[in-house]
């Protein structure tokens, strides 16, 4: 035989034997090289998925349906994957040990920032933690959080907060809605920190930004609708519900607030403006107007909206918890005395920094953090999270689990006295802020103006429910939306103590 006739038939042997191999080395590496699962979850109906297993208070059935799938479970949400992770084990795995991997931010359809027009000029929504993100940041820090500039703003801080004292002395007797006191009161010392003057006025009138709190909470509510956009990518360019059209116009209205401040500040600067806060930074680095406007907002819905309801929370377990209150009024007592509250007196108030803690630990500020996006597939605690997915840490879950708290449901401020919990990102099962390089940028100013707040609140005031309804009727339904809102305001009535 030619040997190059046998030479080409070996070679298509070859051929047809490697083509005949591959199906059954596919089906091999299909068997025994099979990426771990999907973490466990509830079935998953057709189309909707575990849609109807969500309803009011998400934070609330996650925990639930942790109880039964773990710590580390999947939902079908429509045709997206949604992670949850609710134990501290869990939380590190995400926040910490596969950080760069899962630090992406999933964004609904309905917020404007996911337009990446916008995106690259965000904090919070960045996508990724690329270097404009982490420069931002630094700004930030930089500017308005490192310890030189928290410490050149305290004497802003305590006058706002001695504004606050004369105008609730005004209405001693009167019913009064505690968060929108204390927002005002924060959302000044914000704008002082960014324009050098005031946009909220406690009446509500007279003010450029007298409606800023309602703006901000509508935001964040179309911000918080389900959307069937988000369920069923297909239909993003509908906008069936007019969510993104209502989410777009709110989203715009919010900069008019401080507009002209930017116009006449950018005359000013042509002629040589003497002004010297984040606005003044801003523009010396030369951001433009829609850069400024994306900062700014961000800062003042993040920042007043937090701080205000865990003083609002926090008050609401002292009048429901009345030997807390005393503890708390006898320790002000001691160290304080007849003065006012000084930022110099927090580091002495451990019983101050106590209830602020444990406050924090029932009703954290964002129950489920906000939501995370895997940026590459990874595995988890032996479970694939596929690329894309939506991640969540259900810090709410977390405190109440028995197996990490004694008797979890009581408002016990005792709890943090002998114990080294921060909530500076450290210690998993306590993380109110977050962890991980999305962990809250403005945790300094919060650990600040929420206990100088509620210990004035507490020193120099008594209150009383109105119409001196019993303390055990309070209502302490909650109310997600993004942040965890008290579902029915509280209201007191203050008295001057002499």
């Amino acid at each position: 035989m030619d040997p190059d006739t046998v030479t080409a038939d070996i070679s298509i042997f070859s051929f047809l034997y490697a083509l005949l191999l591959l199906p059954f080395l596919v089906i091999l590496k299909h068997i025994f090289l099979k990426p771990p699962p999907l973490p466990p979850g509830p079935y998953p109906w057709p189309i909707i998925g575990n849609l109807l297993q969500m309803g009011k208070n998400p934070h609330a059935k996650l925990a639930n349906l942790a109880k039964l799938h773990g710590p580390l479970m999947s939902l079908r949400l429509g045709t997206q994957l949604m992670v949850v992770a609710s134990s501290p084990a869990a939380a590190m795995e995400v926040l910490k040990t596969h950080d760069r991997a899962l630090s992406g931010r999933y964004l609904s359809s309905s917020v404007p920032v996911k337009n990446p027009k916008l995106n690259h000029l965000s904090i919070v929504f960045a996508k990724d933690c690329n270097t404009n993100w982490k420069n931002l940041r630094a700004i930030c820090r930089m500017e308005l959080f490192s310890g030189k500039a928290m410490e050149s703003q305290v004497e802003l801080r305590e006058r706002k907060v001695t504004e606050l004292v004369e105008f609730l002395a005004t209405k001693e007797g009167e019913v009064v809605k505690v968060m929108d006191l204390v927002f005002t009161t924060i959302c000044n010392i914000l704008s002082n920190k960014f324009f050098s003057m005031d946009l909220c006025d406690f009446e509500d009138e007279g003010r450029v930004g007298g409606a800023l709190k309602d703006l901000i909470h509508k935001n964040a509510e179309f911000g918080a609708t389900p959307n069937l956009s988000d369920y069923y990518p297909i239909l993003g360019g509908l906008d069936i519900q007019g969510i993104n059209r209502k989410a777009k116009e709110m989203f715009e209205r919010i900069p008019t607030t401080w507009e002209d401040i930017l116009k006449e500040r950018r005359t000013q600067r042509s002629n040589r403006s003497s002004h010297r806060d984040f606005l003044e930074a801003l523009l010396e680095i030369g951001f433009e107007d829609d850069q400024i406007n994306q900062v700014i907002l961000e800062l003042f819905s993040a920042g007043a909206e937090t701080s205000s309801l865990t003083v609002e929370w926090a008050m609401a377990e002292l009048i429901r918890n009345q030997d807390a209150m005393d503890k708390l009024r006898g320790e002000l007592r001691q160290i304080v005395g007849e003065s006012p509250v000084r930022e110099s007196h927090l580091p002495r108030l451990p019983y101050l920094q106590a209830c602020v803690k444990e406050a924090l630990r029932l009703h954290p500020p964002a129950p489920l953090l906000l939501p995370h996006l895997a940026a590459e597939t990874c595995q988890v605690m032996g479970y694939t999270i596929p690329k894309d997915s939506q991640i969540f840490v259900n810090i709410w879950a977390m405190a109440r689990d028995p197996k990490i708290w004694d008797d979890p449901l009581s408002f016990k401020p005792e709890r943090f006295l002998d114990s080294k919990l921060d909530f500076k990102g450290n210690d998993f099962e306590y993380i109110p802020f977050g962890a991980g390089r999305r962990i809250c940028p403005g945790l300094a100013l919060g650990g600040r103006q929420v206990p100088l707040i509620l210990a004035t609140f507490v020193h120099l005031f008594g209150w009383s429910l109105p119409g001196n309804m019993d303390s055990a009727q309070l209502d302490m339904e909650e109310w997600l939306v993004i942040t965890l809102r008290k579902e029915q305001p509280l209201r007191l009535v203050p008295r001057v103590r002499k």
